[in-house]
C-alpha cells in the first residue's frame, strides 16, 4: 500500500508550534508521506524568517508559497484581501504539483482561508483543526466557520466545539474531539531553565521572586478598534510594575500588525522597564518562558489554551478572545489602564497563583497529534468529498 500523501500548510510561528508534534508523527509514520507547505509570515524577514527554524528542526519543505503583500498603514485591510488572492494562485500551483491525498489546515488566518478555498476548487479532501470555536473580537471568527464548511474532516479542541461544528451542518461521524494540539509539546519539550533563558534573551530574569510577564498583543481585526489605543493603555499599565521582567513577542501579520509592532518597539527602547522584544521565540523558549512566567498577558489564544495547562495565570485584554472556553486561571479585563493594572495585580496575588497552579485545562490531555494522524490514515479519503449537509433533529 502506498503511503497517504498528507499535505500540511503552515504560515506562522504560533501555528507551526501547535502543529509540531503532528508533523513529527506524520514524518515518522510508515503509512504517511508528509508534504509540508510553508507560506506567509514564515517567509518574511519582518516576522523573523521562521522558515529557517522549520528546516533546523529537520523537516523537508515541499513548497514555499508566497502570500504576503506589504501590510502598509494606508490600507492594511486591502493588503490582506490582496494577500488572500495572491495565496489562492500560489497554493493552486503548489497543490497541483504535490497531488496530495488530503490537505490538513489549522486555525483561521487569512492565508489558511486561501489554502482552504484552493483545496475546495481543486477537489482535494480537507481536514481542519480548531473548528467550532468563537472569537467574536476578530475577523478570524468568520474565516474559521467558513473553513469548517469547506472541510471534510474536523479535529476540534473541546466537546462544545464539536457540537457547534455539527450545528453548522457537518456529519457527526466526521467530527472528532481530539483536544488542542498545542498541549502535546508540554509533556515532551526539553525546557530551558531561568538562567538559560536569561542567556538566550540577554535579559537578567532575576530570581524566583522576580515577576516575569510574557506579553503578546495582536491587532483587533473586527469592529472599530485596531488595538492601537489598547496597546498604549497596556504600556501605561506596565509602568506600574517596575520590578517585572517583560518579554514581548511579535504581533502577527494582520492588518495594523506592523503599526502595532513599531509602537511596541519604540516603547521598549524608550522605557526604563526591563523589556525584551522578540519577533519569534520558537516553541521551546516560548513554553519555557511560560513555565517560569508569573503571568501571560495580552490577547493571544496561547493565554487561553496553553497557559492554563502550564499552570500559568493569564490576563486576557479586550474582546479578541471573546467566546472561547476559559479556565478559572484566566482573568478577563477591559482595555483601560486601570482595568489592566488591577487584573495584573490580581493575577500576581497568592490566591490566583494557587488557582493557576492546579492546571485547569479545558482543552484535552496532550495526545491530539496521535489521534489526528491515526484518524487521517484510517479514513477513506476518496469518499470524503461527497459531503451531505447534516440537519439537526428538532
Amino acid at each position: 500500500m502506498n503511503p497517504k500523501k498528507i499535505c500540511v500548510v503552515t504560515g506562522t510561528r504560533a501555528e507551526y508550534g501547535l502543529l509540531y508534534q503532528t508533523l513529527r508523527e506524520l514524518q515518522a509514520h510508515p503509512n504517511a508521506e508528509l508534504q509540508l507547505v510553508v507560506c506567509a509570515a514564515h517567509l518574511s524577514e519582518q516576522f523573523g524568517m521562521t522558515v529557517q527554524q522549520i528546516e533546523t528542526d529537520g523537516f523537508e519543505i515541499s513548497a514555499r508559497v508566497e502570500t504576503l503583500n506589504t501590510l502598509d498603514d494606508q490600507d492594511p485591510q486591502k493588503q490582506v484581501a490582496l494577500s488572500v488572492a495572491r495565496g489562492i494562485g500560489s497554493f493552486a500551483e503548489a497543490f497541483r504539483r504535490l497531488q496530495p491525498d488530503v490537505i490538513l489546515l489549522l486555525g483561521d488566518r487569512y492565508e489558511i482561508f486561501a489554502a482552504a478555498q484552493t483545496a475546495l476548487f481543486l477537489h482535494y479532501p480537507l481536514a481542519h483543526i480548531h473548528g467550532g470555536e468563537v472569537t467574536s473580537g476578530a475577523i478570524d471568527d468568520a474565516l474559521r466557520h467558513a473553513i469548517t464548511k469547506m472541510a471534510h474532516l474536523h479535529f476540534v479542541a473541546a466537546e462544545p466545539y464539536r457540537k457547534r461544528v455539527i450545528q453548522l451542518g457537518e456529519l457527526p461521524e466526521r467530527v472528532f474531539n481530539v483536544g488542542a494540539p498545542g498541549l502535546d509539546l508540554i509533556s515532551r519539550i526539553d525546557y530551558r531553565n531561568r538562567q538559560q533563558l536569561s542567556n538566550d534573551l540577554q535579559l537578567d530574569l532575576g530570581d524566583e521572586k522576580t515577576p516575569i510577564f510574557l506579553v503578546t498583543y495582536h491587532p483587533v481585526t473586527w469592529g472599530e478598534s485596531s488595538g492601537i489605543e489598547a496597546v498604549h493603555n497596556l504600556f501605561a499599565a506596565l509602568e506600574a510594575f517596575p520590578q517585572a521582567r517583560i518579554i514581548w513577542t511579535g504581533s502577527n501579520a494582520d492588518a495594523h500588525g506592523a503599526q502595532l509592532q513599531t509602537l511596541i518597539n519604540y516603547w521598549a527602547s524608550a522605557t526604563d522597564l526591563h523589556v525584551k522584544t522578540v519577533s519569534s521565540l520558537g516553541s521551546q523558549r516560548y513554553l519555557s518562558l511560560m513555565k517560569v512566567a508569573t503571568l501571560v498577558l495580552g490577547n493571544s489564544s496561547s493565554g487561553i489554551i496553553e497557559a492554563p495547562a502550564m499552570g500559568t495565570a493569564t490576563v486576557n485584554i479586550g474582546s479578541r478572545q471573546d467566546g472561547r472556553l476559559k479556565a478559572p486561571s484566566v482573568i478577563d479585563c477591559s482595555e483601560s489602564p486601570k482595568a489592566i493594572t488591577e487584573a495584573i495585580t490580581l493575577a500576581m496575588g497568592d490566591a490566583h497563583q494557587a488557582v493557576s497552579k492546579t492546571r485547569p485545562s479545558l482543552y484535552g490531555q496532550g495526545d491530539s497529534a496521535h489521534l489526528i494522524v491515526e484518524t487521517l490514515l484510517s479514513a477513506d479519503l476518496k469518499k470524503l468529498t461527497n459531503k451531505p449537509f447534516y440537519d439537526l433533529v428538532e
